[in-house]
C-alpha cells in the first residue's frame, strides 16, 4: 500500500470512530459491518472488543490480541475484566481471517460461547460475534451460534 492510501485509510477510520462515538452503534448494523471491515483487516488475525455504554454508543474499540496468519489467542477473562474495568454493559467481538475467509472455526464458536457464559454472569450483553473477511463479514449471531 502507498503512502498516499494508507494516509486516506486512516482518515476514513477516524471519521467512522467519530461518527460511532456521537451515535449509537447498533442504530446503524451497517455501520458497524463497514467500520470492522475498514479497520479489523490485516495479514495477522487481530482479535477487537467494542465496549458499548447501556446506549449502545462506544466506549472503546480495544484490540486484545494480535496472532499470526491463523490464530489469535483470546482469554475470556481479560475481555470480561476489561469490560467490567470500561464499565461497559455490552460488547460486540470482532476478529479478522487473513486467509480472507470469514467462515468461523470450531474455536471461535467454542470461544464465543464461553465468552457470551461469563457475559451472562457479569451482567454484560454480547450483542455479536463479527468475522472479517475479504469483502465480507459473518455475525455469529445472525447464524444462531450465539
Amino acid at each position: 500500500m502507498s503512502a498516499e492510501e494508507q494516509v486516506v485509510i486512516y482518515e476514513a477510520r477516524q471519521i467512522l470512530l467519530r461518527h460511532l462515538n456521537q451515535n449509537p452503534v447498533l442504530s446503524s448494523w451497517q455501520t458497524v459491518l463497514d467500520y470492522c471491515a475498514l479497520t479489523i483487516r490485516g495479514e495477522v488475525e487481530r482479535f477487537h472488543v467494542l465496549y458499548l455504554d447501556k446506549k449502545n454508543r462506544l466506549i472503546s474499540d480495544e484490540c486484545l490480541a494480535t496472532g499470526t496468519v491463523d490464530h489469535v489467542p483470546v482469554y475470556p477473562r481479560e475481555v470480561l475484566k476489561r469490560g467490567l474495568e470500561l464499565n461497559a454493559t455490552a460488547l460486540i467481538l470482532v476478529h479478522n481471517h487473513p486467509s480472507g475467509d470469514p467462515e468461523p472455526s470450531r474455536a471461535d464458536i467454542t470461544m464465543t460461547k464461553e465468552i457470551n457464559k461469563g457475559c451472562k454472569v457479569l451482567g454484560l450483553m454480547l450483542h455479536d460475534h463479527i468475522i472479517v473477511g475479504i469483502g465480507r463479514e459473518v455475525s455469529l449471531r445472525a447464524r444462531g451460534e450465539i
